[in-house]
């Protein structure tokens, strides 16, 4: 996606993260361990503002405060760290930068925080019982970054093994695909793009229903365990 594209996006996204704070803060959030909403908030804006020091400081060693537990406090904070990300990831995206993972450049950061931003947005909504569709080809940019970043960096750091098959996803709904791993796929798995992004990160199982396979399903369900997102 274009960077401009991503930028506005990841706007909308921490726009609509935003209007979660006006729910129940203590709400737990399912896929995030004992978390609550609090407790998300406090990762989205801290990590948004590591990388926003990754960008303008060039490093990756910057910790965060923590975050003000009273509402209209944690809304300001949270605000403000938004800002200065947007305002860090508002130039080239080939200009350079400290990241975890190639290309060392803000691009990889325009890309990674929409997609922390987008997948985060999902889980606050949902802990307040909210259920909003995630766009469908932003969801399409994030399976991309499963495979091409954050399974090779799950590899790297000795979490899980690389791929010995293939297997490869269609989006039903974008007719958008990909293929993670070796030679000719075993299998296939369709579904729509916000489903296989949810998959991926852990949100939705396999047997939920809308996932439909084609070819060695076991072979493929050994290859998507990975785990593939950390």
């Amino acid at each position: 996606m274009e960077p401009s594209s991503l930028l506005r996006h990841m706007r909308r996204e921490l726009d609509a993260f935003r209007d979660c704070l006006d729910g129940d803060l203590a709400a737990p959030v399912e896929h995030c361990g004992d978390w609550t909403l609090l407790d998300l908030t406090e990762h989205l804006g801290g990590s948004n503002l590591w990388a926003t020091a990754a960008v303008t400081e060039g490093h990756g060693d910057y910790e965060p405060a923590a975050a003000p537990r009273e509402r209209a406090a944690l809304i300001r904070w949270f605000g403000e760290a938004s800002q200065a990300l947007y305002a860090a990831l508002d130039t080239d995206p080939s200009t350079p930068a400290w990241t975890f993972h190639p290309p060392h450049t803000v691009g990889f950061w325009q890309r990674r925080r929409c997609m922390e931003a987008l997948v985060h947005r999902w889980d606050a909504e949902r802990a307040l019982g909210i259920s909003q569709p995630l766009d469908a080809v932003l969801a399409g940019e994030g399976v991309a970054e499963v495979f091409d970043t954050m399974a090779p960096r799950q590899i790297a750091r000795g979490r899980t093994q690389p791929p010995q098959a293939a297997l490869r996803l269609e989006a039903t709904d974008t007719g958008a695909s990909w293929t993670y791993g070796p030679g000719t796929p075993v299998a296939v798995l369709t579904a729509r793009a916000e489903s296989l992004l949810l998959l991926l990160w852990g949100r939705m199982p396999l047997d939920g229903g809308g996932f439909a396979w084609h070819g060695d399903e076991q072979a493929g369900r050994r290859i998507l365990k990975g785990p593939l997102t950390p």
